[in-house]
């Protein structure tokens, strides 16, 4: 009777396990639309930094009939930064996820110096593209071995690891840690590091590879103000001379930026510099005076 009452006592653990499993299998049997391992697509010889969205509409394949990009056209040129702005769910991190072709568009065309971003391959794509989130993540390694994860294809020397930390202005914090650039960086949540560092390794790891492009998703959003006021400094040195697609939460720090865009109902509503659209006294005009309420 205890053999019988302990097997009872396991069957919500197997029920839940069962259940992982067949949604782990359904999973892995799910062939994507997108092939990241097809080699014959282009790799360009040269790469400007020049990208446009034309005219694109996207819905995600679970709901198909809620558009989130409606006839969106973007231009963002060699070496500039443009800035996107919008309220939550205006498409904004959808228009990263199409240009890293975690998606394809439903409709319309996205242009790299234009060539069309279907025909280019995805590994050149994502090796010419550095990508920064509100809240990177960072593996159960070493702080260099976390920043080498930016190049795959072969071995990355401490000179280049500390090159990047420079310019992500993570250098000398990292060498305060007592085994430095040998500090482990634990799991879930990395509770070391003080607010910013992770921003900045992540900075560090994108560097690394040179890319033409550099996404920003809310890198700062999440920070008070001194410490925002220093990866930020980090951002601006880590966009010169390329081309930055930024998604920003707060307007004081995208006022330098070339382009600035209003997305609003999954299309482009205003586009400007910075005075250019206060004197609008439009969408992006209204925002302002609710950042500074």
């Amino acid at each position: 009777s205890m053999s019988v009452g302990r097997s009872t006592s396991s069957m919500p653990d197997y029920t839940v396990a069962k259940a992982a499993t067949e949604r782990i299998l359904t999973f892995l049997d799910q062939i994507s639309a997108i092939d990241p391992y097809n080699d014959k697509d282009l790799k360009p010889n040269s790469f400007e930094g020049n990208i446009e969205f034309r005219d694109v509409d996207f819905a995600y394949p679970t709901r198909a009939k809620h558009r989130i990009l409606d006839k969106f056209n973007l231009t963002c040129l060699q070496g500039q930064t443009t800035a996107l702005i919008g309220s939550s769910g205006c498409g904004k991190s959808t228009i990263i996820s199409l240009l890293l072709r975690f998606y394809d568009s439903t409709n319309g065309h996205i242009f790299l110096d234009g060539q069309d971003l279907r025909t280019i391959n995805i590994s050149w794509l994502r090796s010419i593209i550095g990508f920064v989130q509100q809240e990177p993540i960072l593996f159960d390694r070493t702080i260099a071995e976390n920043i080498a994860y930016g190049i795959n294809d072969r071995k990355v020397s401490y000179r280049e690891i500390h090159e990047v930390a420079i310019q992500a202005n993570i250098h000398e914090e990292i060498l305060k840690f007592p085994q430095g650039y040998e500090t482990n960086c634990g799991n879930v949540g990395n509770t070391q590091f003080a607010g910013g560092q992770k921003q900045r390794i992540a900075i560090a790891r994108a560097l690394l590879q040179k890319p033409k492009i550099l996404l920003l998703d809310e890198a700062t959003s999440a920070l008070d103000n001194e410490t925002e006021r220093i990866v930020q400094e980090a951002i601006d040195k880590a966009r010169q001379n390329r081309t930055c697609l930024t998604i920003a939460h707060r307007l004081t720090t995208i006022q330098n930026s070339e382009k600035i865009v209003v997305v609003d109902g999954g299309s482009v509503r205003e586009e400007g510099q910075h005075e250019e659209l206060l004197r609008k006294r439009g969408f992006y005009y209204r925002l302002q005076r609710v950042a500074q309420q």
